[in-house]
């Protein structure tokens, strides 16, 4: 990989800040399989970037590249500042990584794991013990620290695994499907732990299979399909690259009804059902344009739905899917 590449990203004092992740044309391949064709990534510090995309899209080859677990074929990376070309240790020592198929050794109890951790960090045993102790407390995992791993729960083992990824106090931790195959309440439980470790400054980049996940987590998104970056932005951001958006308005009153229509007039009728649809993003500049336009007509629709295109529908078209998700998402408002 060649050497030096820098994203940055300028903060209100105008200084120069380095991203956590910088990526420039990454590529990999495996025979004359391209898994990576040349991506690009830029991720803030202090944020959750969520990595979308089918099974075999090449999210979990990105995460071993970044960290460092494999190497690229082409291209340049940094993460934590430093290069993974040129100094792939002092990278290791920055990151934490939690893979899709649990670390956790189910022959030695949770403290046993913690503390086996510790000593692969080359903590003292003072230190190693105290850290234990805290990320067991943390994570909710005290009670059960005597005992043996492989007694514990599906959403145990993944608290554990994530617990041990702490023990070097990582500033950027890689989850790659961290929630999968956890009944939803564990999830759930995994996202408070993700927001925490965000509030405390670390860096997380997330790859997940569930769109509501990222949708709930992340603050960028980027959809990997056919070895590229399909699409990259807020949840908000790709789901306005759907067409489909709009807003309903009903009425009641047959007359008010007709008065809409004809202020109106870019909206579609339904004279049956009393309702109008309008073409929207759903962005609040939007919903006001429209009511504006009633106002000053002295309209006042009785009921105003906002249908908007979902992570589905994003992830759906991007990867060019031919079955999409039946209804839209409707808020009523």
């Amino acid at each position: 990989m060649p050497n030096s590449v820098m994203h940055t990203t300028i903060e209100g004092d105008g200084q120069q800040v380095p991203a956590a992740v910088s990526a420039v044309g990454l590529r990999k391949s495996y025979g004359d399989r391209a898994v990576l064709d040349g991506i690009d990534l830029r991720i803030q510090a202090g944020s959750v970037f969520a990595l979308l995309g089918p099974n075999g899209a090449g999210k979990t080859t990105v995460v071993k590249i970044l960290s460092t677990l494999i190497g690229a074929d082409g291209g340049q990376a940094q993460v934590a500042g430093h290069d993974l070309a040129t100094d792939p240790q002092v990278v290791r020592a920055a990151i934490g990584v939690t893979g899709q198929f649990s670390a956790v050794d189910g022959l030695i109890t949770g403290e046993e794991n913690m503390l086996l951790m510790a000593d692969l960090h080359h903590l003292s045993k003072t230190e190693g013990r105290r850290v234990t102790a805290e990320l067991l407390e943390r994570f909710d995992l005290t009670d059960a620290a005597k005992k043996p791993a492989s007694t514990y729960s599906g959403g145990m083992k993944r608290r554990l695994d994530i617990a041990m990824t702490l023990v070097g106090s990582p500033r950027i931790i890689f989850l790659d499907e961290p929630t999968t195959g956890l009944d939803p309440r564990s999830r759930h439980t995994m996202w408070q732990i993700i927001r925490e470790l965000v509030t405390g400054g670390v860096t997380v980049f997330l790859t997940t299979q569930y769109l509501e996940e990222a949708d709930e987590l992340a603050d960028r998104i980027a959809v990997l399909n056919n070895g590229r970056i399909a699409a990259e932005g807020t949840a908000r951001e790709l789901k306005r690259l759907i067409p489909g958006g709009h807003v309903r308005l009903r009425f009641t009153d047959p007359t008010t009804y007709r008065s809409a229509a004809t202020t109106l007039t870019d909206a579609t009728h339904d004279d049956e059902a009393l309702t109008l649809q309008i073409l929207s993003d759903g962005s609040q500049r939007d919903l006001r344009a429209i009511l504006d336009r009633l106002d000053t007509s002295g309209i006042e629709a009785d009921e105003l739905t906002v249908h908007t295109p979902d992570l589905d529908d994003v992830f759906f078209a991007l990867t060019g899917s031919t079955t999409l998700p039946a209804p839209t998402k409707e808020t009523a408002r």
